[in-house]
């Protein structure tokens, strides 16, 4: 029996009446393993006004009441981890040991969020001028949406969410279509930590649910990760109808290699960064440009390591790489590589 996924609404599970659903795939298979329920218009202003009116108590609670939630939400995160590690490579391919490096990654922002008081302090400046005494201090904004990628399902919300609850915000989160059952399940260990009814929330859906938050009067901040056309549209969007916007689009690393350098650390970190979640992130390193005297010593170390490279599911143990995300960016990496081929590039591996 397939698993309906649904949204999070004042801290609990949400299916909703939306008769619009998208399967989700285990990529290593293809197989249908849950379906997505999308929000409908009312659903979609039920979830904000919920995180609004949680808003007004939740912005009120004590600094010291907020880092203790905080912290047991940092040990659930700990103590969960193999699980959650599970849930990514389930939905989105990628090997154990890279779902659970992504959850490390995310837990660096937990724990920076539980230290957050120190940093909400304000100023205060006597006699700043004849009679005037100066100061300043830091206030919540409001509700906060959060529009998060496919290929760090975890990693991402991990950015956005701890910072803005700890600050005494309340989040909307709409995490990918292909790969959304991780963010439930961070749900459920935000309530487990004791947080608030409403503070947090999931909603599911297409750019119609995109744009409402975006547009939302009630929606003060919206953060987003994804492609660069996307984080204009949503950048332009979001500012023009008065939310700050934190849009950060496509990145594009780019490699040197020069004759001096250790070429066998190079070419396992080349060879890293090209695998590694099945190349699907910004730190992939398409373009290495290489002096030409070690260029060939260079290539003959990347073809070995590139032939020596398990493609398994991601939950085997002996994976080093598992699927990319659907058949459609499986295509896009053929088309590509017969374009280069056809262009005179030399395929060697």
């Amino acid at each position: 029996m397939t698993t309906t996924i649904p949204h999070w609404l004042d801290g609990k599970p949400f299916i909703g009446d939306g008769d619009t659903r998208s399967p989700v795939h285990n990529p290593a298979t293809g197989e249908v393993i849950a379906e997505l329920v999308r929000a409908t218009p009312q659903e979609v202003e039920r979830i904000i006004s919920s995180s609004a009116t949680a808003f007004e108590t939740w912005s009120q609670v004590s600094l010291s009441k907020r880092s203790g939630i905080l912290f047991r939400f940092r040990e659930l995160l700990v103590e969960h981890t193999d699980e959650l590690a599970a849930i990514i490579t389930r939905e989105h391919g990628k090997v154990i040991s890279d779902a659970k490096g992504e959850i490390a990654r995310g837990l660096e922002v937990v724990e920076f969020a539980c230290g957050i008081p120190q940093l909400l302090k304000g100023e205060f400046s006597e006699q700043a001028a004849t009679g005037i005494d100066v100061y300043s201090f830091r206030q919540p904004v409001g509700v906060v949406a959060g529009i998060t990628p496919f290929n760090f399902p975890v990693m991402i919300p991990l950015w956005m969410n701890p910072v803005a609850i700890a600050t005494g915000n309340t989040f909307i989160l709409k995490p990918p279509d292909r790969d959304p059952g991780a963010a439930m399940f961070l749900a459920e260990l935000w309530r487990k930590a004791g947080l608030p009814d409403g503070v947090f929330s999931v909603v599911h859906g297409d750019p119609d649910v995109i744009g409402r938050l975006l547009t939302h009067p009630d929606v003060a901040a919206v953060s987003f990760v994804g492609s660069t056309p996307t984080a204009k549209h949503i950048h332009e969007t979001a500012t023009k109808h008065g939310k700050r916007c934190q849009a950060l689009g496509a990145a594009k690393n780019h490699g040197i290699v020069l004759a001096d350098a250790d070429l066998e650390n190079a070419a396992n970190n080349l060879i890293a960064a090209a695998f590694g979640a099945a190349g699907e992130r910004c730190m992939a390193l398409p373009v290495v440009a290489v002096q030409e005297e070690v260029a060939d010593e260079l290539v003959a170390m990347l073809v070995e390591r590139a032939n020596a490279v398990r493609v398994l599911p991601g939950e085997h143990p002996d994976s080093d790489m598992g699927p990319v995300i659907t058949e459609q960016a499986k295509a896009r990496i053929t088309a590509l590589i017969d374009s280069a081929q056809s262009e005179g590039a030399e395929i060697l591996v």
